[in-house]
């Protein structure tokens, strides 16, 4: 913590306000790069696609096949609620297709779509210029180790 810029407050406040500084805490920090990567999503991504759809639809063009919604889930770090939500807003757009499973026939697994696939074909390029902005600040090397780093934290 050698990087840190507060020097500590003279004690004249038992309440912990003069000890802490908003700016050096790992929440507020990870808030406010995620507000600029998703200002940058918004404004370069095609059709309307959010972050959540897009790596949902991602891993589903991937797949070598079709993905249970739990497992779909899983693979992109969201709960059973908001995976069910993205799914259905991925199948109203032609996006996505669920049928119920062949070997389980209580459960529904979920495939891209020729849509879903074309589109993701063609973000492909344009999650790179996102990415490419989001890091742009960073040196090739920090890049690397704010990804490493985050792997380790999550």
């Amino acid at each position: 913590m050698d990087d840190m810029k507060h020097e500590p407050g003279d004690g004249g406040s038992d309440d912990g306000v003069a000890s802490y500084v908003l700016d050096e805490q790992i929440g507020f920090a990870l808030r406010k790069a995620n507000q600029r990567h998703m200002t940058l999503f918004g404004e370069k991504m095609l059709d309307g696609l959010t972050p959540t759809q897009f790596s949902a639809l991602f891993r589903l063009v991937e797949s070598p096949g079709p993905q249970s919604q739990n497992a779909l889930g899983r693979s992109v770090a969201m709960d059973a609620a908001t995976i069910k939500g993205v799914v259905n807003r991925l199948e109203a757009r032609g996006l996505v297709m669920s049928r119920k499973d062949e070997v389980d026939r209580r459960r529904y697994v979920i495939e891209a779509t020729a849509k879903g696939r074309a589109l993701i074909g063609a973000a492909i390029p344009v999650m790179a210029e996102i990415t490419e902005a989001t890091m742009a600040p960073l040196t090739v090397a920090e890049r690397r180790t704010v990804l490493r780093l985050l792997a380790k934290l999550s």
